[in-house]
């Protein structure tokens, strides 16, 4: 769960200093792409955003990404209108087409299309994981909103269909890194008075993935994850070295 943006379905790419745009037809895969100085041959870094979102909140993960030598790719999805397993099944679709070993990195929502798609898809050129404030052992705000029809209405249908177990199989077959937030700013103080320590959306217990290879608290908010330098340069340590750095 996360920030004001509605997933969208428009494709960009930068490439050599030279700016175009592709509209998809229905039904398509839509992506972002911004090219790194390594070149072609960089490591591929596929960016999942989370629930209100769409593929151009990222920029500055991309950003950051290109700058240490990573091709990013920003996916972007409806994350309200679709179930779960679609998104998952056209984050594969993304995954395949790419044709090399890559690096995922999800926030929120976005971290559990990943872990769904590993689950689904253990047979993909999948490298590391990072989640960035993902409810992997699931969502007490979600939960409490999920009560009302409003409620229901405003966090899809996606968060809903999440399973824990299917989180803890991708983390037995993959090597996933956790980042939860500390500072409690976000949507979730609306809804509910949610307990600490929470990133303001997401408590960091829910964020404890049973298997995965390393989990560190930073003192950033939900959509703040997106938004750190501090959690960027731990992103890239993960992906590089399979650890978070000593804090």
């Amino acid at each position: 769960m996360a920030a004001f943006f509605f997933g969208g379905c428009t494709a960009e790419s930068s490439q050599a200093g030279r700016s175009y745009n592709a509209q998809p037809q229905p039904h398509t895969i839509s992506f972002i792409l911004v090219s790194s100085s390594a070149g072609s041959s960089a490591p591929i870094v596929v960016l999942v955003h989370g629930l209100w979102m769409r593929g151009w909140v990222l920029a500055f993960p991309r950003i950051q990404l290109a700058q240490q030598g990573y091709r990013p790719i920003a996916f972007s999805y409806p994350s309200i209108r679709l179930p779960l397993a679609s998104i998952a099944g056209r984050l594969a679709e993304l995954v395949r087409s790419l044709r090399a070993p890559v690096h995922l990195v999800g926030h929120s929502l976005g971290g559990l299309v990943v872990l769904q798609m590993l689950a689904n898809h253990p047979e993909l050129a999948v490298k590391r994981v990072v989640l960035l404030g993902s409810p992997c052992m699931g969502s007490t705000a979600a939960r409490h909103l999920a009560r009302f029809h409003f409620g229901r209405a405003i966090i899809g249908r996606a968060i809903g269909q999440w399973r824990q177990e299917d989180g803890i199989l991708a983390a037995r077959q993959f090597q996933i890194g956790v980042i939860a937030g500390t500072q409690p700013f976000g949507l979730g103080r609306l809804v509910m008075k949610l307990p600490r320590p929470n990133d303001g959306v997401v408590l960091v217990d829910e964020t404890r993935l049973p298997g995965a290879a390393d989990h560190i608290t930073i003192r950033v908010s939900h959509t703040g994850l997106i938004f750190s330098s501090k959690v960027n340069l731990q992103v890239c340590n993960f992906l590089e070295h399979g650890h978070f750095a000593v804090a």
